[in-house]
């Protein structure tokens, strides 16, 4: 049993005497041990010096590496990418807006003029920045107006947004593509991500009603007729709604 050594303690007698030496003999061993253990520490410290410091060295580097590539490199790269995409967007929005010429002008936002870059591009140019995405999707909508469907999807795939109105754009477009290829398995696929992207009262309830129209299509009037109410009873007062109750009598009389 330990004894606990009071200041001004003696032995009782020759036990308790060894007992008293034994613990003094293994605290003097324990710090005995702690001392040498601090003696390796400090010597491997002091042999491994240039390598610690190195290590140090090469972490401090890679640091400031990274914040000044981020400050020069790639902030710059963000900024020239938006700069560039004025120019592009001009002709696209022109070509949204023009009743003639809508090809010359998706043409000229695709692939530039003037010396000055087209969505294309861009993309090649800038790859890796949020210009370079977002040109993807108007690249993807230009060649879809263009009936260009392959070149749509291509580019559409590439766009990636958690934008509640652009992300379901993107996928309803690509819906739009696949269906324009005579695939309407795959357009479908697309419809329900884009009505599952967002809520919004925009979006949803026109690819409620594609999806809706394809489902016919497809002969799944079950599925076609949920798409179909879901726009009745939540968005009543979308333009989808106004036609919707005839589409809701063909998918219940074709069952």
């Amino acid at each position: 049993m330990a004894t606990y050594k009071k200041r001004g303690f003696k032995p009782k007698d020759k036990a308790e005497e060894q007992e008293v030496t034994e613990q003094e003999s293994a605290t003097a061993e324990v710090f005995s041990t702690l001392d040498e253990s601090a003696s390796k520490t400090e010597a491997w410290v002091a042999s491994n010096q240039n390598y610690i410091l190195g290590v140090i060295g090469v972490v401090a580097i890679s640091v400031l590496g990274y914040l000044a590539y981020v400050q020069f490199v790639e902030k710059p790269k963000e900024s020239n990418a938006a700069n560039e995409m004025y120019y592009p967007q001009q002709y696209f929005d022109q070509a949204l807006n023009s009743p003639t010429a809508k090809d010359s002008l998706y043409n000229l936002a695709l692939n530039g003029a003037e010396g000055k870059y087209g969505f294309l591009d861009i993309i090649d140019e800038y790859s890796g920045t949020k210009a370079a995405n977002l040109a993807n999707y108007s690249a993807g909508m230009a060649y879809l107006n263009m009936q260009k469907y392959q070149e749509a999807i291509s580019h559409l795939e590439d766009f990636k947004s958690e934008d509640d109105i652009l992300g379901a754009l993107a996928k309803g477009g690509l819906g739009d593509a696949f269906m324009q290829l005579e695939q309407p398995e795959d357009a479908l696929e697309y419809y329900d991500k884009a009505i599952t992207h967002s809520n919004n009262d925009y979006t949803r309830p026109k690819f409620l009603y594609k999806a809706g129209v394809t489902a016919l299509e497809l002969k799944q009037n079950d599925k076609a007729l949920k798409y179909f109410q879901k726009i009745k009873d939540e968005y009543s007062s979308s333009d989808e709604a106004r036609t919707v109750d005839a589409f809701i009598g063909m998918a219940k009389t074709s069952n």
